[in-house]
């Protein structure tokens, strides 16, 4: 089997390490040094943390695409899609104890003012998973399943800004409470 690239021993390295450290707990030396490459080689692939930051990022979301397929899956009621999608997602922060959170939401709450670039990108990428929700929610409406009227794209945009929450609130109580939360308040409020 042919050895991975540096390039991309370097994304893999900076997805593991930023994801778990955080971008500011994170230098270049640390990310080669998961990478197992010299700390020069870093440059000659990326002009700078940040540079290196956007390509982890996108990386975390394309690895997120599967999952997010299963909300188009129109053999399954699309209630059920929805929860099966967040329970799924909880699933994973359980299996990381906790430690990792959401990439998505750990660099909007530590680089939306540091860096233009990462704050656009983030803002394509809640806007894409929230029209992925929106198609799902719609679905829910068309089938009578939806219990406030509201516009399915603020339902959507609420299910993402509230999971974040949840995400965010687990990592700090070490505990899946907030996701038990978030399931019960949004099945047993917004979905019938």
């Amino acid at each position: 089997m042919a050895r991975p690239s540096v390039r991309e021993q370097l994304i893999e390295a900076g997805l593991q390490t930023l994801h778990r450290h955080g971008f500011n707990g994170t230098g270049v030396q640390d990310i080669t040094d998961a990478a197992g490459v010299p700390k020069g080689s870093f440059y000659n692939h990326f002009e700078s943390k940040e540079a290196l930051a956007l390509e982890a990022l996108e990386r975390y979301w394309q690895n997120g695409a599967a999952r997010r397929a299963q909300l188009s899956d129109t053999s399954v009621d699309p209630v059920e899609r929805l929860r099966r999608f967040f329970r799924g997602l909880s699933d994973l922060a359980i299996r990381q104890n906790f430690q990792t959170g959401c990439m998505i939401g750990n660099f909007s709450a530590e680089l939306s003012v540091q860096s233009k670039e990462v704050r656009d990108r983030l803002a394509e990428i809640y806007a894409a998973w929230s029209r992925a929700i929106e198609s799902c929610v719609r679905e829910a409406e068309k089938a009578g399943r939806v219990q406030p009227r509201l516009p399915a794209a603020t339902i959507a945009t609420f299910l993402v800004n509230a999971w974040e929450g949840a995400v965010l609130r687990s990592k700090v109580e070490q505990d899946k409470s907030p996701f038990d939360q978030f399931e019960r308040v949004v099945f047993a409020s917004i979905f019938a």
